[in-house]
């Protein structure tokens, strides 16, 4: 499996110096549609880096409802209570868009984080820019229309995708934003009439990104502001490596 850490841009921001310590231990690993990673309150031994995959954390219900409280892919890592201190979370991580990912054992990364060096501060940052993005999903699936919500859950996968396809069912979009499926429908099929994506056979392809902005509500541009200012890759950060 040719994966590299070049593809996830929290490894590819870290120095030299911790590349070299951490690189060797990477293990690459295949992420098919629907794997789970992680269970709700089961203890995490290794954490995942995704290159070319999305993940999302679900909160499930007691009578099996779901929705997605964040999405996880090139940008980030899966498992951030491991260097948070809990160990275990009440969400779910599942694959949402297949690919692959690089996984480090819990060991090799407290051992790092335990530095009190760039990781640490590289994974405080990227976790305020997860919880910023969970806190407006719960605000924009409270106040916005179905129309909206998907505007926002495309923009955000895609931002965390090499490309401009998603390969995702309805159905599955359905659960992640807690909607009935007839909801999604409508929504896509809507954007599919005006040119902004053209959707077939649970392939979703972004014609027109820029209508896709105008059409979503402004939660999308707060995470978006938010990411761009806390991590190292974007634009004018000042604690980007040269």
């Amino acid at each position: 499996m040719s994966i590299s850490p070049q593809q996830n841009h929290l490894l590819m921001s870290l120095s030299a110096e911790v590349q070299q310590r951490l690189f060797p231990y990477l293990k690459p690993v295949t992420l098919p549609l629907g794997k789970v990673l992680y269970e709700s309150g089961q203890v995490q031994r290794e954490v995942f880096f995704p290159t070319d995959a999305i993940i999302s954390l679900l909160n499930v219900m007691e009578n099996g409802a779901s929705a997605e409280i964040s999405v996880v892919g090139n940008d980030g890592v899966v498992g951030v209570s491991l260097f948070m201190g809990g160990e275990s979370t009440p969400s779910r991580a599942l694959v949402q868009s297949a690919g692959s990912a690089l996984q480090l054992s819990a060991l090799r990364l407290k051992e790092e984080f335990d530095r009190h060096g760039e990781l640490l501060l590289l994974l405080l940052r990227y976790t305020q820019s997860l919880i910023t993005q969970m806190a407006q999903t719960a605000v924009c699936n409270r106040h916005h229309t179905i129309d909206q919500q998907l505007c926002r859950w495309l923009l955000l996968s895609l931002d965390r995708l090499p490309g401009n396809q998603l390969i995702m069912t309805q159905e599955l979009i359905a659960n992640m934003l807690g909607v009935r499926r007839e909801g999604v429908t409508d929504a896509a099929g809507k954007l599919q009439q005006l040119g902004v994506i053209e959707y077939h056979r649970g392939h979703i392809s972004v014609l027109d990104r820029s209508q896709l902005e105008a059409l979503c509500c402004e939660c999308y541009a707060v995470v978006k502001k938010e990411t761009d200012r806390l991590l190292p890759w974007c634009p004018n950060n000042p604690t980007t490596h040269n």
